[in-house]
Order: C-alpha cells, then sequence, then structure tokens
C-alpha cells in the first residue's frame, strides 16, 4: 500500500508542481492563460492535442470495447481516429490563422466573427457545454476507478480527489500548465499502457500465446464484425465518420488551432496524429481481449469497463499495477483539465462578456469595454468540476454510449463549421435552424423514435443537419454578415481532385467489407486486419505531410 500511495502523491504533486512553474512564466494576458499567447510549436501542438484528446475512454473504455466485441473496435479506433486529423489540415488551419489575425479566442467567437450572429455564437455555446459535459462527466467516473482498485476506497471519493487536484492546478496554471503537464502525462500514457499489456499477457505466457488461447475459445473475438455482431459494415462506417464529425467540434480541441504558433505547427500535428493513434490504441483494446481467459464473465457489479484495474489487480505487483493505473490517470486529467479550461474561456468570452457589455451600453458607460475579470473564468471552472462530479455519481451507461451520443450532439456543429470557412453564401438563421433540427434528431434518436438504417445515428442526423443548412442558405438568404476569407492561393481544381481520391482510396481501405468474416491470425496472434489497419495508419501519415507541404507551398 505504501508504494500506492507514493506513486500517486508523487504524481498528483507534480502537477501541482507543474501548474505553478506555469504560473511562474506566465504574462498578464488573456492569451496567455487560455492560448499560452499563441506560441505553441508543432511538436508541443501535437502533444498537447493527442493527451488531450486520449481521455478516460481511450483506457477504460477501449478495454472495455475489447473485452465486450474483441480487436474489431482496434480499426474503428486507431485508423478512423488517425483520419480525423484530416479536419486538423481543412478546419485547423484556417481557424488557426483567423485566430490570430482578429484576437479569436473560444470557437463561438470564430462563427460570431463569420456571421455577427449572436444568436449563432450562443447556440454553439449551448451545445458544446450541454454535450461536452457528460464526456467530462467520464473523466472523475474513471478516476474513481483507479483509485478504487488501488487504494479500495469508495468509488466516489476517488472521483471527488481527483477533480479537486485538477481543479486547482487548473487555477493555477491555465493552458500553459496544462501543455506543460501533457508532454509530462502523454509520455506516461505510451510507455505505462506498453508496461501494462506485457505484464498482463505475460501472466498467460506472452502476447501471442494469450491471444491464440483466447482466439481458441472466442474466435469471434477476433473477426469482424466482433462478438455479438455489433460491427457491421454500417456501424463500422458510422463509427469512422463520428470522430471525423466530431472530434475537431471538440471545444478543448478547437481552442487549441488558435494556440499554435503558425499554420505549419496544425500540420506536423496532423502528420504525426495517425502514428500515435495506431500504436497506443492497440494497447488497451488487447488488454480487454485478453483479459476474457482471467475474466470470462464480470464479477457482480463490475462492468467491462472496470476489466483494467480487474486484471491488473489479479496479475500485477502493487508498483506496475499504480504505474499503468496512474497512466490511466493522466489520461483522464489531461482531458478533464483541457474541458474546464476551455468551457471556462467560452462562459468567459461568450456569455458574460457580451451581457456585460450590453449592461455597459444600457447604463450609458463610455468607453471600450473591458475584459472580464479573471475570477469569472476561474469560478467557472470551480463549478463545471462540481457539475462533472455529480454527473459521475450514477453513470447510466458504457463509456461507448455515452460518448457515443455526446460526440453525435457535437457533430451536428460540423457543416456550420465547414460551411463558415469555405462557403460565402452562408446564412446564420439557416445555420441556426440546422443546429436545432441536428439537436432535435440526436433527442428523437435518443428516444428511439427514428430507424437508425443500420448505421450510427450519426450519419443520417448529421445528413438533415447539412440539408437544412444548404438548402436554408439558398433559400432565405444571401450570405448577409460572412466575412470574406483572406486566406492565401489554394490549391489548384486539378490538385483538389488528385487529394480527394488519395483519402476517398484510404478510407475506402479501412472499411473493407470484403474481409468481413475473416479472422485469421497473424504476426503476435493478432488478426492479420490488425496489421493492415496499423499499416493504413502510417499511409495516413505520409499521406497528411505531403497534403501539409502543397498547402504550405500555396499559402506561401
Amino acid at each position: 500500500m505504501a508504494v500506492r500511495v507514493a506513486v500517486v502523491v508523487v504524481y498528483l504533486v507534480a502537477l501541482l508542481g507543474i501548474g505553478l512553474a506555469a504560473r511562474s512564466r506566465a504574462r498578464k494576458h488573456p492569451d496567455d492563460f487560455f492560448l499560452a499567447s499563441r506560441s505553441l510549436p508543432g511538436w508541443v501542438l501535437f502533444l498537447t492535442m493527442a493527451a488531450t484528446n486520449f481521455s478516460a475512454f481511450t483506457v477504460f473504455g477501449f478495454s472495455g470495447a475489447g473485452w465486450r466485441m474483441g480487436y474489431a473496435f482496434y480499426p474503428v479506433m486507431g485508423f478512423g481516429t488517425g483520419f480525423m486529423a484530416l479536419a486538423f489540415l481543412l478546419i485547423g488551419r484556417p481557424i488557426g490563422q483567423l485566430g490570430m489575425e482578429h484576437g479569436l479566442v473560444t470557437p463561438p467567437q470564430f462563427v460570431f466573427h463569420r456571421t455577427k450572429s449572436a444568436g449563432l455564437r450562443l447556440a454553439f455555446f449551448l451545445v458544446m457545454a450541454t454535450f461536452t459535459l457528460p464526456y467530462l462527466a467520464l473523466q472523475p467516473r474513471a478516476a474513481g476507478y483507479a483509485l478504487e482498485s488501488m487504494f479500495g476506497i469508495p468509488y466516489y471519493v476517488g472521483a471527488a480527489i481527483v477533480t479537486a487536484v485538477i481543479v486547482l492546478y487548473v487555477l493555477v496554471g491555465g493552458l500553459r500548465g496544462e501543455v506543460w503537464a501533457d508532454i509530462f502525462q502523454g509520455g506516461m500514457m505510451i510507455v505505462f499502457m506498453t508496461l501494462g499489456l506485457v505484464t498482463v499477457a505475460g501472466h498467460f505466457g506472452g502476447i501471442a500465446a494469450a491471444n491464440r488461447a483466447v482466439a481458441a475459445e472466442w474466435p469471434a473475438l477476433f473477426a469482424r464484425p466482433g462478438l455479438g455482431g455489433i460491427l457491421t459494415p454500417g456501424v463500422w462506417f458510422g463509427y469512422m465518420i463520428l470522430w471525423f464529425l466530431c472530434d475537431p467540434m471538440f471545444p478543448q480541441l478547437f481552442q487549441r488551432f488558435y494556440a499554435a504558433r503558425g499554420s505549419r505547427a496544425i500540420s506536423v500535428t496532423a502528420t504525426l496524429y495517425p502514428l500515435v493513434t495506431g500504436f497506443l490504441f492497440l494497447l488497451p483494446v488487447s488488454i480487454g481481449v485478453i483479459g476474457r481467459l482471467a475474466y470470462p464473465v464480470l464479477p457482480d457489479g463490475a462492468t467491462s469497463d472496470q476489466i483494467l484495474p480487474l486484471v491488473l489487480h489479479s496479475f500485477a505487483s502493487p508498483l506496475v499495477e499504480t504505474l499503468v493505473l496512474s497512466a490511466g490517470l493522466a489520461a483522464i486529467i489531461s482531458t478533464l483539465d483541457s474541458q474546464l479550461l476551455t468551457l471556462s474561456s467560452m462562459f468567459t468570452h461568450d456569455v458574460w462578456g457580451p451581457v456585460a457589455s450590453r449592461l455597459r451600453l444600457r447604463s450609458g458607460a463610455q468607453g471600450h469595454a473591458a475584459e472580464p475579470p479573471a475570477w469569472v473564468g476561474r469560478a467557472f471552472v470551480v463549478l463545471l468540476g462540481l457539475a462533472g462530479l455529480a454527473l459521475a455519481y450514477r453513470p447510466p451507461a458504457t463509456f461507448l454510449d455515452i460518448t457515443t451520443e455526446a460526440f453525435t450532439g457535437l457533430a451536428v456543429l460540423f457543416p456550420t463549421v465547414i460551411a463558415a470557412i469555405y462557403w460565402r453564401r452562408l446564412d446564420a438563421r439557416a445555420a441556426i435552424a440546422s443546429i436545432v433540427v441536428g439537436e432535435g434528431l440526436v433527442v428523437a434518436y435518443h428516444l428511439k423514435v427514428l430507424p437508425t438504417l443500420g448505421t450510427l445515428t450519426v450519419v443520417p442526423v448529421v445528413t438533415g443537419t447539412t440539408l437544412v443548412l444548404v438548402l436554408g442558405s439558398l433559400l432565405v438568404g444571401r450570405g448577409r454578415g460572412i466575412v470574406p476569407l483572406k486566406l492565401g492561393r489554394s490549391l489548384s481544381r486539378r490538385a483538389r481532385v488528385a487529394w480527394v481520391g488519395v483519402f476517398l482510396a484510404l478510407f475506402a481501405a479501412a472499411n473493407d467489407v470484403w474481409a468481413w468474416g475473416d479472422g485469421r491470425l497473424s504476426l503476435l496472434g493478432f488478426p492479420w486486419w490488425v496489421w493492415t489497419s496499423a499499416g493504413l495508419c502510417v499511409l495516413l501519415s505520409v499521406a497528411f505531410w505531403l497534403f501539409g507541404r502543397a498547402l504550405d507551398r500555396e499559402a506561401a
């Protein structure tokens, strides 16, 4: 027990130390607290983007999904999330440039800058806050699982302890502190999750022997659509689309586009992203699959999302168990801190600021509106931390179920963001209508009153959202209020067609329906298509590097 306490205390104290060190380097300007003075180089932006996006879902949810459905979940996440980084190039580069030129801080400020619509800005804030909160609540929930396994303390006490530490160091360090902590925690995730897989598999004779033993008993875990027939081609396609549409709409990722030193930093991030997803995501899924050997049936009261702490408690030494679960804490903290800071900045700039300005005008005050006081954002960080903790008290479903629904709600914003960048005829009223219709469809699917059409709900939801946006803009508006974009020269039509063909070919290769029932084992006992998916992640990285260079040449 002393070893476990020492490891966790050292880790949490290190985080607070990072926050204090970042504070000593801080500048007295809002851009520094929320955006680290827009100074992040490519490799730093990549590490903070990855650590921020890899959450409790990555460690605990992926291992739970591996236990439930098998290796089929890996390509959906490894390639699917890697492919999502294409949006960093299509969306992140222009957003980062606009943010630099016009001092934008939050995602809703981007759509307000483009349309001058206060209603659209408020709609963005409400959607992002509403659908980030359930995802935010997953983090203290997973922290509770980890500390309960390590120390035997009540689940909710562990959740409260980690939430308190995160809130404290966010208040102290701002984004600069988060970035420094992300570099530290990202390394922890990779090293200690690798250690976890080697440890668990080693109990069964190594990775290859463990995989073959699982395949002999549960062959469906090594074939698609997985155990229980969950991942049909339509559902598989839906997940691939879901990550691409929703991840760039995470407010904590969107805001980091503003923090980049320049467009090349975002291109570096996109290039490296598929490499880390292709490697890291295989680790927790493998632990979940091999965990079947130890727990063919879960203990009473346990859920599949607890398979990682269960197998570590059974097979790992106290030191190894604590180190690996600390990697889980790193994933939790590196996401929750970013969610708290970003939602706080949105409340400060997109709710408090506009309301204060209107009250100032009504009172007849003269001069420019002052920056919102610092205590406003900090107070909202505390309130959000308490809200996430409250939602974690009685979690309603698995990590995968919660994230899928929350991510669909965020994906509704994607068509408006794309239109705000590339379509001058966008009408703000049509955009608001599309968001209302889209979220109405999300609710209808939640209540199960509409057919899913054999895929995830994100496909019909975003299709309906896009139709309302396009038809509404064409019928009722002429792009009034749209600020013309000046983002340099664009690629030639021939080059655009060629790049569309490249990315469609890679996406089609990942949706390889022709090999759906093939579960033949390959190197280290993994299904052969696991290695195919990993290879596609490498090809994605090469394609993103070349595409980013092409964009850089045109922008020069």
